[in-house]
């Protein structure tokens, strides 16, 4: 139930060559790095930030051609002689995952499309083998290999087809935990591991379309709901000369355990994986091996709540594993002493050393640098809404911090290879986007940038944009920001809109650019009078400790509710703050939040527009909703108290509820749910249905704009804004 962002905000990176944008790769040596620039490939070497073309826009023109490739993304082979280019992508569920392939030797020219013979647009995950002879790709659900030279495409599994997927995952193992590409190549090149989700034993949910045909249509989604048992799922190892699969033997019931992370150990014959039990309470490292199928567990956790996998820390990049000591070490994520931290552990399990020492937690790993035994990461440890680079010694110790002082908000960091260099990314709520090329680990600047007199700039302007804090009765202080009317009297009297999320997918209070702004609102709330406002409640994924984030375990939907409405209560009693004209307003996660705090606090919450809401979190997909609230078989009580369809009666406020009916998230069914139990009290209401649009409901002619103005015009006559 991860919350929708309405716009995306480009970062650019000024070199000689122009405008880059900060999706780039380095090079294996970690001197330069490559991007695609008007069509061309070219490398920045640095620190001089030289620039070479190594592939120019001709060479990517197919024969007969006009025009070069339109390049998605590209990726070169181990020895930077090929490069594979990803194009013509299309959407599978939330991602672009699927599309064209093309090969290009570098050196001869030669450009030629994989692939040829399978449908267009259906090859997912092409990547280069070892020796960069072969490349293997995922094609409607089997898996294949062609070889580079002859152009010869052999399929290694034909048993795949949309209930039994090969080498990619069903819908749920890629909202949930970013699992998207579902193979590995082995070492020697010579076979592939690869995960099978068997989704024949989940039901389908079926979305119904009305309006494509004059006859209806159902279109059906593996969807296992929450108190479903999970798709089972097995690592196979297939050779590329028998095509033949060697099941690994991982112990346990594969209907009530996950396997999110499945990696080859470097330069052996030999599998690392990460198993969560069903309630992702319990996470086993395994070692398999793939000749005999034999499993050996080597690291055991437990958690009272809930145990993350690696994509949670990495955005959504479930791929890699962080090697130590020739192989005889890696880095693992921890919060078993109450943070968030880094541990070195040895390849058999058998010892663990504490990385990152102190009160604080890290956000994320940029860049593990053994040559000179630091790890690069990020953390915030004096304020939750920012963030900033630090290194530590791999042998533990306490941490350094790398960001200059003096540039407040959200850094963050593509460092080389090397550790030497990397690329800057610097935002604030008083600073628009920029980046700048860096060394490391003195961070100077090597395009000439002062981020540090430019924040002291922005910050001598000011910004309308405040943070604050608010401690509410029950003890809890939250971070929140506020927006205030362009002409703010604090004589008078205003309307409160607050913005909520407050689940434990993500954060709404940060120091980044375009907080405090609401791009659905068509017009501006500064100027039209409006104090807008948004908080983060205990349970959301704030760096303060696992306490505060695991502290909503089980209570979904009450104690995010509570905290929510006891912050909004002291904020009732600011002398400008006009309680009759306070609304509330949240997407996904943040709709489900509207209509709690509408229906369960009925005297605070006046006016809520709730978009995509779960209304009944027994709709909701296993993976996430049992991670936070356990299994419906053991508490099902907790799951009603937290939906907000079992507080409709209270609803006294006005209410505007949108949806899309094409929604594979979060199902419409939620909407009519909550349409049942309006009826039922007696509560008059809202509602706009968006047809066939997605979770984010902006397919089609018109439609955000349509959305736009729906939501303003309610907002403006439910809550009249101005001061009074």
């Amino acid at each position: 139930m991860h919350p929708i962002r309405y716009f995306l905000l480009i970062f650019a990176l000024a070199v000689s060559l122009g405008s880059m944008a900060q999706e780039v790769k380095w090079n294996k040596a970690g001197n330069a790095f490559f991007l695609e620039n008007d069509g061309n490939i070219v490398s920045i070497e640095l620190p001089g930030r030289q620039s070479t073309t190594l592939v120019p826009a001709s060479a990517l023109t197919p024969a007969g051609a006009s025009a070069p490739l339109s390049v998605k993304s590209f990726r070169f082979s181990d020895d930077e002689k090929q490069l594979l280019i990803y194009t013509n992508a299309k959407r599978v569920w939330r991602y672009d995952t699927r599309g064209d392939y093309w090969h290009l030797d570098v050196a001869t020219r030669k450009l030629r499309q994989l692939g040829k013979g399978l449908p267009a647009s259906s090859l997912m995950f092409a990547k280069f083998s070892p020796d960069g002879k072969r490349v293997a790709y995922v094609s409607r659900h089997n898996l294949y290999t062609e070889d580079l030279t002859t152009g010869k495409i052999d399929q290694l599994t034909k048993d795949g087809d949309r209930r039994l997927i090969n080498g990619t995952f069903d819908w749920v193992y890629e909202e949930e935990f970013g699992c998207r590409d579902g193979f590995r190549w082995g070492p020697d090149s010579k076979s592939i591991a690869y995960w099978q989700i068997d989704a024949r034993q989940i039901r389908d949910f079926l979305m119904i379309n009305n309006t494509d045909s004059i006859y209806s249509f159902t279109i059906p989604v593996e969807y296992p709901k929450v108190g479903e048992s999970p798709s089972p799922c097995k690592v196979g190892v297939v050779s590329l000369s028998t095509k033949k699969t060697v099941w690994m033997n991982v112990p346990g019931d594969p209907r009530q355990h996950y396997i999110p992370r499945m990696e080859w150990v470097p330069g052996k014959q030999q599998l690392i994986i990460q198993q969560l039990n069903r309630k992702q309470n319990q996470s086993k490292v395994m070692l398999l091996q793939p000749a005999t199928g034999a499993a050996s567990t080597i690291l055991t956790e437990t958690d009272d709540a809930w145990i993350d996998v690696k994509s949670y820390w990495d955005d959504g990049n479930i791929m890699g594993w962080d090697w130590l000591e020739q192989n005889k070490a890696f880095v693992w994520v921890s919060e078993k002493d109450g943070w968030r931290h880094l541990y070195r552990v040895s390849a058999d399990g058998s010892k663990e050393t504490l990385i990152t020492q102190g009160n604080y937690d890290v956000i994320n790993i940029s860049r593990i640098d053994e040559t000179n035994g630091k790890v690069y990461f990020l953390a915030s440890p004096e304020n939750a809404t920012q963030q900033y680079l630090y290194s530590a010694p791999l042998a533990g110790g306490t941490p350094t911090r790398i960001t200059p002082a003096g540039q407040p908000g959200t850094h963050d960091y593509n460092i080389a290879p090397a550790g030497q260099f990397a690329l800057h990314s610097y935002n604030s709520h008083l600073l628009t986007p920029d980046q700048e090329i860096v060394s490391l680990p003195d961070h100077k600047s090597l395009n000439g940038k002062d981020f540090t007199a430019r924040a002291k700039t922005a910050a001598s302007t000011g910004s309308p944009l405040r943070f604050f804090q608010v401690t509410t009765a029950d003890g809890v202080t939250m971070d929140g920001w506020m927006s205030l009317p362009a002409k703010f009297d604090s004589t008078k009297k205003y309307p409160v809109v607050f913005y909520v999320y407050g689940e434990p997918a993500s954060c709404t209070v940060k120091d980044s650019y375009g907080n405090g702004q609401n791009p659905v609102y068509d017009g501006s709330m500064p100027d039209d009078g409006y104090i807008y406002i948004s908080l983060d409640n205990r349970g959301t994924p704030a760096p303060k400790g696992r306490t505060w984030r695991k502290s909503i375990y089980r209570k979904v939907g009450i104690l995010n509710a509570r905290d929510q409405a006891m912050a909004a209560t002291e904020i009732l009693k600011w002398p400008y703050v006009d309680k009759d004209r306070i609304a509330v307003w949240g997407w996904s996660g943040g709709g489900s939040m509207t209509l709690n705090l509408l229906c369960q606090y009925p005297e605070i919450y006046k006016t809520g527009i709730a978009v995509a809401a779960v209304a009944n979190q027994l709709t909701y997909d296993n993976i996430y909703q049992e991670r936070y609230m356990g299994l419906p078989q053991e508490d099902r009580a907790a799951f009603i108290a937290g939906s907000p369809i079992t507080y409709v009666k209270n609803l006294r406020g006005k209410l505007l509820y949108i949806h899309g009916t094409g929604d594979d998230n979060v199902h419409y069914q939620n909407a009519e749910m909550l349409i049942n139990e309006l009826i039922k009290y007696k509560k008059t209401f809202r509602l706009m249905s968006y047809p066939n649009r997605s979770h984010g409901i902006y397919e089609g002619e018109g439609t955000s704009e349509h959305l736009s103005a729906t939501y303003t015009e309610f907002l403006r006559e439910n809550c009249p804004p101005g001061a009074r």
